[in-house]
Parts: C-alpha cells; sequence; structure tokens
C-alpha cells in the first residue's frame, strides 16, 4: 500500500440540472472534440499548401463531415459496445440498445461508424475517401482528450490496482488505490497522438494519400494497447485468455490497416 494515496476528485457528473433538461460532463466532452474537430477540419481545407497537389475537401464537405461524424460515431460506438462487450446482457434486454444516458460506448465501434460515414460523404460529394480520412487523423486525438477526461470525471474505466504515488481510490470500485488510467489514455490517445500526426501533417504529411490515417491507426493501437495493461478490465466483457484484453485484440487489425496505408503512402508514385 502506497504511502500517500491522492484524493480522488469528486466532480459531479452533472454540470447543470434544470427539471428534465440535464448536462453532463460526458455530452460536454463529445461536443467539445467534435466542435474543436470541426474548426481544425476547415482550417486545414482552407490551406491548399499543405496539400500539394492533392485536392483538398471542399468547405460544404468538412461542414457536412461534422454531422456525419457525430451520427456515425454514436451510432457506431453503441453498436460497439453492444456487440464487442455485451452481446448476451442487450439480447436479454433489448429496451436497454436505446438507453445510451446509462453509458456504453466502444471507440471501435466509433471508429467503424465514422468511417461508414466518411465513405457515405466521400461518395455525395465525389472525394477520395483517403482526404477525409487524414483529415479525420488529426482532428480525432482532440475527442478522445476530451472523452478520456470525462472518463476520469465520471470516475469510470478505472486502472488496475497500484501503489504508484499517484495511485487514486475511484469511489466506484474498492477501497484499492488504482491507476488513474484514464488520464494515462488522455495523454497517450489523446495529446501525444495530436502532436505526433499534427507534426506529420505541417511537414508535408498531407501531401501523400493516406499517410496520417495510417500514422494514427498505428499509434492508436500501440496507445490503446499499452493503456490496456494499467486500466481494469471487466473480467466478464473485456478479459481473454492469456492476459489479452478486449481492447487490445480490436486494436491489431487496426495497426495492421494502419501499416499498409503507410506503406502504400510511401510507395505511391505521385501525389495526386
Amino acid at each position: 500500500m502506497p504511502i500517500f494515496i491522492l484524493p480522488f476528485p469528486q466532480i459531479d457528473p452533472v454540470l447543470i440540472e434544470f427539471g428534465p433538461f440535464v448536462v453532463r460532463w460526458y455530452a460536454l466532452a463529445y461536443i467539445a472534440g467534435l466542435i474543436l474537430g470541426w474548426r481544425l477540419a476547415f482550417a486545414l481545407a482552407a490551406r491548399p499548401s499543405l496539400w500539394g497537389t492533392r485536392t483538398p475537401p471542399s468547405l460544404q464537405a468538412v461542414d457536412d463531415l461534422l454531422v456525419y461524424m457525430a451520427l456515425g460515431i454514436v451510432v457506431g460506438g453503441r453498436l460497439g459496445h453492444i456487440v464487442f462487450y455485451e452481446p448476451s446482457y442487450y439480447l436479454a434486454n433489448p429496451t436497454e440498445i436505446l438507453a445510451v444516458w446509462h453509458g456504453g460506448m466502444a471507440f471501435h465501434g466509433g471508429l467503424i461508424g465514422a468511417c461508414v460515414a466518411m465513405v457515405l460523404l466521400a461518395r455525395i460529394h465525389r472525394l477520395s475517401i483517403l482526404s477525409l480520412t487524414d483529415i479525420a487523423a488529426i482532428v480525432s486525438p482532440i475527442g478522445l482528450f476530451f472523452g478520456r477526461i470525462a472518463n476520469f470525471i465520471n470516475g469510470e474505466l478505472w486502472g488496475r490496482p497500484s501503489d504508484v504515488p499517484w495511485a487514486m481510490v475511484f469511489p466506484r470500485a474498492d477501497e484499492q488505490p488504482r491507476h488513474p488510467s484514464q488520464l494515462y489514455e488522455a495523454g497517450m490517445e489523446g495529446l501525444f497522438i495530436f502532436i505526433a500526426i499534427g507534426l506529420a501533417a505541417k511537414y508535408g504529411g498531407l501531401r501523400r494519400p493516406g499517410l496520417l490515417s495510417g500514422l494514427f491507426g498505428v499509434l492508436y493501437a500501440i496507445a490503446r494497447t499499452l493503456s490496456e495493461f494499467f486500466r481494469d478490465p471487466d473480467p466478464k466483457s473485456e478479459l481473454l485468455a492469456g492476459g489479452l484484453t478486449m481492447g487490445m485484440v480490436l486494436s491489431a487489425p487496426l495497426a495492421i490497416l494502419g501499416l499498409w496505408l503507410i506503406w502504400q503512402s510511401i510507395y505511391t508514385k505521385t501525389e495526386a
């Protein structure tokens, strides 16, 4: 047991409550990630010099991207949680499928939903799908950062028991001091990936189709896998054989796809 344990900040998950009207930090995290990401995407599309000979998405397409991504993330994230983590529970309780206020969103499901949304948008605007995914690769870490901070405020998805000096006791878990793994994920999946891909974009990454998309896939898979060693998995829905977790397994194909996209972008003969 550590001699000193950091107190868990008791922040009410509900920011504002007025009768039936409730504003939660978790909802604000999604809204902040989407709006800030949209503004950055708009700025990127408005700078042709970053794209070389590639044609950036139109500003109208970027406007539409916010709506499509929001729907794709919410629907995909919810379905991903149901299919990947708790299929038996939702088969027995189908009315809970729409009860999103009870929690239950999966990143990998949200990613799939977002990709489907971008494919549809690319067809509508007759764009290269990689022009949209490359922009999404830059802006997505913003939403990941705010989402993990919201997980921390809610006191959910806590870490494994630990004796590190910064361990915390999460009231919704038990009396054991634990890693604040939500903050680790905010740093790795959010800040680190945002900085890395932002630098890649600044120094010519948008000139090669798929490079930033692939970089995001690889970096997220690494960050998520590392964070799984500190996050306490649900033994019923997340913990797999051999010490693996569902998050690790779902990240493996993302890493493979990311490496393939990077390889394709490097060895393509043109930047168009």
